[in-house]
């Protein structure tokens, strides 16, 4: 007999961002679901595969009140300092730079990184123990959406009546392409390369964000992995055709390729786990909402990686959402009401349509050599390092300060 389920929302898509906000909603009470393509068993320590996040202030506070953050397995590496530089590959860099510096804003720290498999493993277990919640994976639906509610029936028979759906599957999202929502895409023809390296020398929990002709090349302070106590994640952007040659190396000579754009200051390296590399794109939906549907994280936007912003622009859309869930829910309203779908597209569509304008124009600016812009970036960098107003906006924006905290 098939199983018939009421839920006050269903998300569908179980990664972070999906995941973060079923955990959240369920740890408030509300009765959740939620449905991903992909098994989800509880993983037994896998093996470190290079990949990391940067996990902002705001994004952390979310975090911990979905119960994720007391779940890592492993250790969250703090970022306190953030060294911003122009140069070009295979020279120092230029003599101006910006320093910013977490005890300027009085915090112990800009963010956090955390491994890619520290969070899946949290999220694994929270996700399988939390009592409001119910897990659907491997699974798809189909989904129908009226103005009185949603049904989503899965292919084993199972029925889900949800006042509210969230997408949350990524720049691909279906229920958004059945909702009629269009986007905008902007292509980079760039290619963003993910790895990470053991290093010599020690970081001091300093972030290094360089930026190079071909566009911007970061290096993030992780805590220590077995084997690996100096360890570091890369961000590296390149153009397509360089990146997919920088791809093939052997590790020796990808290594020194590496060391080429991070400089000496970190002595020696040698390239840990995989290598990752993904096309680079910005998108953004007209609309965040339609009748009892959200959207959340990549299903909305996907901006440029110079900032480092992606992912936790997508945490405060869970965050500023679960605010407004829990506080329908404590009032005895309707989850999925027009209303609060408007409120909540007011309240993160700004937020991050600045983050995709700011994101582009920096690509924009940093990614050529043309010596006229060149100087003017110089000339920026020190100026903002000049100007404490600017420097503390800086600051703010790195530590997710314009995000909705999570309700309590």
């Amino acid at each position: 007999m098939s199983e018939r389920i009421a839920a006050d929302v269903c998300v569908v898509g179980a990664g972070p961002v999906g995941g973060a906000l079923a955990c959240r909603l369920a740890e408030a009470g509300l009765a959740v679901a939620i449905i991903d393509r992909a098994a989800l068993p509880p993983m037994e320590h896998p093996d470190f595969d290079g990949r990391a996040y940067a996990i902002a202030a705001d994004s952390r506070r979310l975090l911990e009140a979905a119960g994720l953050w007391q779940r890592l397995p492993f250790p969250a590496g703090p970022i306190r300092d953030i060294r911003v530089s122009d140069g070009r590959v295979g020279r120092p860099a230029a003599p101006l730079f910006l320093h910013f510096g977490a005890r300027e804003a009085g915090a112990e720290a800009f963010g956090w990184m955390v491994e890619a498999r520290s969070l899946r493993m949290a999220l694994n277990a929270r996700l399988h123990e939390l009592p409001g919640l119910r897990l659907f994976a491997p699974a798809a639906a189909v989904v129908t959406r009226s103005a009185d509610g949603a049904t989503l029936r899965l292919g084993d028979g199972t029925e889900i009546a949800a006042r509210l759906v969230v997408a949350a599957e990524g720049r691909d999202s279906r229920l958004r392409a059945e909702a009629g929502i269009p986007v905008t895409r902007i292509p980079y023809r760039q290619t963003g390369i993910v790895c990470a390296v053991a290093h010599e020398r020690p970081h001091n929990a300093v972030a290094l964000e360089h930026f190079l002709p071909a566009g911007p090349f970061a290096q993030l302070p992780m805590a220590p992995t077995e084997g690996a106590p100096n360890l570091s994640a890369i961000v590296w952007t390149e153009r397509d055709a360089l990146a997919r040659r920088l791809l093939a190396l052997p590790d020796a000579a990808f290594a020194r390729e590496l060391a080429r754009r991070l400089g000496g200051h970190l002595g020696a390296v040698r390239p840990l786990g995989r290598r990752w590399s993904y096309p680079l794109t910005a998108m953004h939906a007209h609309r965040y909402t339609a009748t009892r549907l959200a959207l959340v994280g990549d299903a909305a936007h996907g901006v440029h990686p110079i900032a480092g912003q992606g992912l936790n622009l997508g945490f405060r859309d869970a965050a500023a959402l679960a605010e407004l869930l829990i506080a329908a829910a404590a009032a005895g309203a309707d989850p999925g009401a027009p209303a609060l779908l408007a409120r909540y597209q007011a309240r993160r569509r700004p937020d991050n349509l600045m983050m995709l304008a700011a994101t582009d124009g920096l690509d924009r600016l940093f990614s050529t050599d043309h010596p006229l812009l060149r100087a003017a970036r110089d000339l920026g960098i020190a100026a903002v390092h000049r100007l404490p107003p600017l420097k503390r906006r800086f600051i703010r924006q790195a530590m997710g300060a314009s995000a909705a905290s999570p309700a309590s």
